[in-house]
């Protein structure tokens, strides 16, 4: 057996035990597939990461992503976290304040800004096929859909869905067993819900439930956020909320997580990101 250092990040929070938490395994060179996905499922978090030398000339680091069951292209908590992992061990630096991840979804730019760090995520495709009408979609959380619900791909494919209002968002009581169902029909990681707030200042409230990726509920979802935003965009809701706004997700799992929004170019690009904190930071033994 190999040993390798390994970090135990949690993302979208300055305090430990709170955000979304990230196995990444540095110096994972010389893995196999199955060992990582089998290394993933026994870490039992919604991802596991894996550093590796880039092939790509000007990337900083490659990263490969594992859900429980499965690899993805991108996602966004497990790509901050990583990104974080990376400076805190001195595997890259960033050059003009820019770290570049070589991923299945290509190389994404990651800005650094002190302990703030922003991925632009892959660019976002609206599936136009109706995939859940809002009656039949209310049924499955147990709260009425405002608006059509949209598929939306930026490597994971979410279903989103605005729901009426904070109070209702929260007490969600989802068909799991549905929505795995529908999301394996449909091709979906899983369905992501928000609440826009009465307030502006205050942030979108988030919940995203992918049983059928291994994870009933997301505590904070990078990529699900990096959907809502594409979801704003395309109804025109982003009026309400602009062009950078802040969402909370996590509170109903204990896990009170920030994520920050930027739409930029026209809703041509989105960068979502925040802060995070290593929790665990040692070795594992891994062939």
């Amino acid at each position: 057996m190999r040993e390798r250092r390994f970090k135990q990040v949690d993302v979208f929070t300055g305090v430990a035990l709170a955000g979304n938490p990230v196995a990444v395994v540095l110096d994972a060179d010389g893995i196999d597939d199955a060992t990582m996905q089998r290394f993933a499922a026994w870490s039992n978090l919604s991802e596991t990461t894996f550093v590796l030398p880039p092939t790509i000339p000007d990337a900083s680091y490659r990263l490969r992503i594992f859900t429980t069951r499965s690899e993805l292209p991108f996602a966004g908590h497990p790509t901050i976290g990583s990104a974080h992992a990376v400076l805190e061990a001195g595997i890259a630096t960033p050059r003009d304040g820019v770290l570049r991840q070589e991923c299945k979804a290509g190389v994404l730019p990651i800005r650094v800004d002190g302990g703030r760090l922003m991925v632009r995520v892959p660019p976002a495709t609206v599936r136009r096929v109706t995939v859940a009408a809002a009656d039949a979609l209310a049924r499955m959380v147990g709260a009425s859909i405002v608006g059509e619900p949209r598929a939306i791909d930026v490597g994971p494919v979410w279903l989103i869905a605005q729901i009426a209002d904070e109070a209702a968002l929260r007490g969600l009581a989802p068909d799991l067993a549905a929505i795995d169902r529908l999301s394996r029909a449909h091709g979906l990681t899983g369905l992501t819900v928000f609440a826009l707030p009465a307030n502006p200042a205050q942030p979108v409230v988030v919940r995203s439930f992918a049983p059928a990726a291994g994870a009933n509920e997301d505590p904070v979802c990078g990529s699900g956020n990096a959907s809502v935003a594409a979801y704003l965009h395309e109804t025109g809701l982003l009026v309400r909320t602009g062009t950078r706004f802040r969402t909370s997700q996590g509170r109903e799992l204990g896990r009170d997580g920030i994520v920050e929004i930027v739409v930029g170019d026209a809703g041509r690009t989105i960068e979502i990101g925040g802060t995070a904190v290593t929790v665990i930071d040692g070795t594992v033994q891994v062939d």
